[in-house]
């Protein structure tokens, strides 16, 4: 009899039969998503730089987030090669710990928070505040004093109100704040809608096509404790048209000649914030940051020349294209069954102990990711499969169709990769689903980063 599972005809409500599979394929770890140490072993389990991943299971229990620190380091490495390291900033809402924040500043690298919250642990670790950004849009009192206090680098202004705040906060604090005003040049990044940022009908930064970018550029010139040092843009998340950044780019340096003109100011810095795209299944590819930034920096350099201007420092705030590649989240695998698609059709559904609660993004984004069994090698015949979560959700839906190895079962490990930016940053306690473990592994060695949150830590918060 064939088996209904494998009939390659659509399936009804628009589900599409998936890519057929084999067991070498699924088996094997593609080596542009996954850590740049991950192997599969000689018994079929995988290590990540020498340490097995069902050890680790085994030690902090799953879901765990296992960071490949050697491989973070290397991206901190080339992207400081190819802009320079003071001109990259770490975006730390991709993923940040206090290990995290050291190893950036070890790097060299300058960091780049959201937050007052971020702005403290990074604070906390010793990070020096003069080689921090400081971004949001609705930065409050708090925060704004915590900037100008503790000596941040530079401020990303936002809103109109939040000038005369910062002039306001930094005349009581006896300082002059540098800052930046953030510009949407209108440029439309071929990403998803809510991680596209530049274009007009959205909440960060100040048109440039409406001149509020212009006025607010004045009004900063104006405020006695602000010094204006340059202008920031951001096409989006997750960008492969590296035509986008050019294109913004060339469109800000347009205010660049409009301030030189009328207020006789000389910006000294361009930030055209992050964006770079990373590859999340074996078919996609991640955007070369060596061609981007030969490419942006050139056109840069044309630009100012034909324009009469002098040459930006150009920035970069990178922290998917650094922090995604390098982590992996372990799951062990519970409830297993056959779904009905159709009459004559069913689809396999793999259930496991985490979800939304430690990634979010398939539920938010519709993102996809690359997910393989690592205790052992599959055997199995590869079949229509979706791997859900373990919340009250029917959008709870890790994996939505693949076709994976039907030997998959209940005690198995299976680890999706690329999943060390924006998932535990986004992590929650849904269902009262704890936050996982973070470790980092390097030579053999694991290190635990952040603690599995127990219900005892919850139930001591709460009165």
């Amino acid at each position: 009899m064939v088996d209904s599972r494998l009939i390659p005809e659509t399936y009804d409500r628009g589900f599409t039969q998936p890519a057929p599979r084999s067991l070498e394929e699924f088996n094997d770890l593609p080596a542009h998503v996954w850590p740049k140490n991950a192997r599969r072993e000689s018994d079929g389990s995988v290590s990540i730089a020498g340490v097995n991943l069902a050890d680790l299971a085994g030690e902090y229990g799953t879901p765990l987030f296992v960071v490949d620190e050697d491989d973070f380091r290397s991206r901190c490495q080339a992207m400081a090669a190819a802009f320079g390291a003071e001109n990259v900033h770490y975006a730390a809402k991709a993923f940040l710990t206090k290990a995290i924040a050291r190893w950036v500043n070890g790097e060299g690298l300058h960091l780049d928070v959201a937050s007052l919250g971020e702005l403290q642990v990074a604070l906390a670790t010793g990070f020096p505040a003069a080689r921090i950004t400081a971004h949001g849009n609705n930065k409050t009192v708090s925060y704004l004093d915590k900037i100008v206090t503790a000596g941040v680098g530079t401020v990303v202004l936002d809103a109109p109100g939040e000038i005369g705040l910062l002039d306001e906060r930094a005349a009581r604090a006896g300082v002059t704040q540098k800052v930046m005003v953030r510009v949407k040049p209108g440029i439309e990044a071929h990403t998803h809608e809510m991680i596209a940022t530049a274009h007009e009908d959205q909440k960060f930064g100040f048109s440039l096509a409406s001149g509020s970018a212009y006025a607010a550029c004045e009004k900063t010139l104006d405020a006695e404790h602000l010094d204006l040092v340059g202008l920031h843009c951001h096409v989006g998340s997750q960008v492969f048209d590296a035509e986008g950044f050019s294109q913004a780019a060339e469109r800000v340096l347009s205010l660049f000649v409009e301030l030189h003109e009328k207020r006789h100011v000389t910006l000294t810095t361009l930030d055209l914030g992050g964006g770079f795209g990373i590859a999340y299944t074996a078919h996609s590819h991640p955007l070369n940051v060596d061609d981007v930034a030969q490419d942006l920096i050139a056109r840069v350099e044309r630009r100012c020349e034909k324009l009469g201007l002098d040459v930006p420092r150009i920035m970069v705030e990178p922290g998917r294209s650094i922090a995604g590649p390098t982590t992996v989240t372990v799951y062990e695998v519970g409830q297993v069954k056959d779904v009905h698609v159709t009459d004559r059709q069913t689809r396999h559904y793999i259930a496991v102990d985490g979800g939304m609660s430690d990634n979010l993004r398939p539920a938010l984004y519709q993102a996809e990711y690359d997910l393989r069994l690592v205790n052992r090698e599959a055997s199995g015949t590869p079949i229509p499969t979706r791997v859900v979560g373990s919340h009250c959700e029917s959008g709870d839906i890790l994996i939505t169709n693949e076709a994976y190895p039907d030997d998959i079962a209940t005690g198995d490990l299976v680890a999706t990769a690329a999943t060390g930016a924006y998932c535990y940053a986004m992590s929650s306690r849904y269902n009262m689903m704890l936050r996982p473990a973070v470790v980092s592994v390097k030579d053999g060695k694991a290190s635990l980063m952040v603690k599995r949150e127990t219900i005892e830590d919850v139930l001591n918060n709460q009165l």
